[in-house]
C-alpha cells in the first residue's frame, strides 16, 4: 500500500466519523473533483475547445464542491447561484488580466526537464492559464458562500421576523470572518507550496524585479489575487441573494395566510 492510498483511507475513515453521512459526500465529492479534473486535463490534450470546456464544467464543478459538501438543500442553492455568478464575474476578470500579464506558457526553470520535447504542442497556453486560474478559484469561492449561506440561515432560523437590513448587517459581521480566514488560508496555501521555489530564488541571488517578472511566480500571485477577489465578491452578494430570497419567501407566505383567512 502506498502512501496515498494510506493517507486517502484514513481521510475517509476520519470524514465518516466527524461528518456522518455529509462526511461521507464530502469525501466523494473530492474524488469526483479530482475525476473531472483529470478528465478536463484529457480533453484538452485531445484538442477540444478550452474555453467551452470550462465554462461546461465550471457549473460542474460547483454542483460537485456545493451541493455533495452541504446537507441543507437551501443553503446549497443560494450558494450555488452567489458562487456561479462571482465565478462568471472572475472570469472575465481573469481574462483581461491574463492577456495583459502575458505570464502563460513554460518558464526557463523548465528547460532542462523538457530537452528534446516539443514546446508547441498546439495547444493555446493562455487559454490554459485562464483555465487553471478559473478553477483554482472554484473552492475559495464556493467554500466563501457556503460559510455566509448556512450562517444567515441559521440566524434567520433562531430569529424568524428579523428584517433584511439587520440580516444584511449580520452578513456583514460574518463576512468580516469569512474574509479573514479565507484569506489567510489562500496566502498560506501558496507560501507552504512555493516555500521551495522562494529558496531557490534566493540561492540562485534573484532580484526583486527579476521575481516579480517570473512566470511561475506571476502566475501562483495573480491566482491568489483572483481568489481573494472572488471571496471578496462572494461575501455581499451571498448575503444580498439570501436576505431578498427569505424576505420574498415571507412575503409569499403571508400573502398566502392572508388570502386563507
Amino acid at each position: 500500500m502506498s502512501t496515498l492510498t494510506a493517507l486517502i483511507i484514513i481521510l475517509a475513515i476520519l470524514m465518516t466519523i466527524v461528518g456522518g453521512e455529509t462526511g461521507i459526500r464530502s469525501f466523494f465529492s473530492v474524488i469526483i473533483n479530482t475525476l473531472l479534473l483529470i478528465l478536463v486535463a484529457m480533453l484538452i490534450s485531445w484538442g477540444l475547445n478550452i474555453a467551452i470546456l470550462t465554462l461546461i464544467f465550471i457549473p460542474l464543478k460547483l454542483v460537485t464542491i456545493i451541493f455533495l459538501g452541504t446537507h441543507d438543500y437551501t443553503v446549497a442553492k443560494n450558494s450555488f447561484y452567489s458562487a456561479f455568478l462571482v465565478c462568471l464575474i472572475t472570469s472575465l476578470f481573469i481574462l483581461g488580466c491574463q492577456y495583459l500579464a502575458q505570464a502563460a506558457g513554460l518558464g526557463p526553470e523548465a528547460g532542462e526537464i523538457l530537452v528534446g520535447l516539443s514546446q508547441m504542442p498546439g495547444l493555446s497556453y493562455p487559454m490554459i492559464a485562464v483555465t487553471v486560474a478559473i478553477f483554482s478559484t472554484l473552492g475559495a469561492i464556493a467554500e466563501a458562500a457556503v460559510a455566509m449561506s448556512s450562517g444567515l440561515l441559521e440566524i434567520k432560523k433562531h430569529n424568524p421576523d428579523i428584517s433584511e437590513e439587520d440580516l444584511m448587517g449580520s452578513g456583514t459581521k460574518i463576512g468580516n470572518d469569512v474574509l479573514g480566514t479565507a484569506m489567510n488560508t489562500i496566502l498560506f496555501g501558496m507560501f507552504g507550496s512555493f516555500l521551495s521555489l522562494f529558496l531557490w530564488y534566493f540561492r540562485l541571488h534573484y532580484t526583486i524585479g527579476e521575481v516579480l517578472n517570473e512566470k511561475l511566480f506571476v502566475n501562483e500571485a495573480l491566482i491568489i489575487m483572483y481568489s481573494l477577489i472572488g471571496v471578496i465578491l462572494t461575501v455581499p452578494l451571498s448575503s444580498f441573494m439570501l436576505s431578498r430570497g427569505m424576505s420574498k419567501k415571507r412575503l409569499k407566505y403571508g400573502n398566502k395566510k392572508s388570502n386563507a383567512d
